[in-house]
């Protein structure tokens, strides 16, 4: 599943598909049931219900994905240059641990939830700069680090690459848990139109959220992508949003 390319000008509603037959006496055309409208319209139920919790807080939308997701589903995050593992900035100890790691990732070969850095780039870890370390660079730049695996340190290099690869159900719920429940929900959001056909179904959002760093309020549009199975259970989902335009709204200059 890979999201459509929606903008919010041109965004047109899916109709629900209507269905007719011959009748078997008399060659008129008569209405056959539609039962594709109610099942498209049970799964748009679903996928407000899902962008509504994600949007009102962590607990929630954990729950969401609990209840909604089958469990074979897959989630698809939006693609970046990376390395594709997370870690948690409110680590009581202020360690920089790894929490989740992207199948298919560059990190994947060389990472494992658990591991904590000592070092990047030559610059020790702390709890006031993990959240400043030097990650960037461009696709295949490699960064040195130094980890701790159990009671063993050792170094490692990886290359940053692009990050597209889904995640499954557990994964999702893995890395869902390590986001801040105090600055999950943005400031205000609005539904603005959530349109269904048969399994698949489209959710316009908008949201206001305020930027730490720099204090600015940050308007983003999202479309996000739903698909069912025959149950009424997300098989996957994944959105598009605005995230050039929401940094640069956070003050932020975009040099390459």
């Amino acid at each position: 599943m890979e999201p459509a390319i929606l903008k919010h000008r041109t965004m047109r509603s899916l109709g629900a598909i209507t269905l007719f037959a011959l009748a078997a006496c008399g060659g008129k055309e008569a209405p056959v049931a539609d039962t594709a409208a109610p099942v498209a319209n049970a799964n748009v139920a679903v996928a407000k219900q899902w962008v509504t919790a994600m949007n009102t807080g962590k607990a929630e939308g954990l729950a969401a994905v609990e209840a909604l997701m089958a469990d074979d589903g897959e989630m698809f995050r939006s693609r970046y240059v990376g390395f594709g593992f997370t870690w948690d900035p409110a680590d009581d100890e202020g360690r920089m641990i790894v929490g989740t790691v992207t199948p298919g990732s560059p990190a994947a070969a060389t990472l494992q939830p658990g591991d904590q850095f000592l070092s990047v780039r030559g610059l020790e870890v702390n709890e006031a700069n993990m959240d400043k370390l030097d990650f960037r660079g461009k696709p295949g730049e490699v960064v040195d680090a130094v980890i701790l695996r159990g009671e063993e340190s050792m170094e490692i290099a990886v290359a940053r690459g692009v990050i597209d690869a889904p995640i499954s159900k557990a994964q999702s719920l893995e890395w869902m848990a390590t986001g801040n429940a105090e600055t999950w929900a943005p400031d205000t959001w609005e539904l603005h139109e959530a349109v269904g056909n048969d399994d698949v179904v489209y959710v316009w959002t908008q949201s206001v959220d305020t930027d730490e760093g720099s204090g600015l309020p940050v308007d983003t549009h999202t479309v996000i992508r739903f698909q069912f199975n025959d149950v009424g259970q997300v098989m996957a989902v994944g959105n598009l949003s605005e995230d050039r335009f929401a940094l640069e709204q956070a003050g932020w200059t975009i040099t390459r």
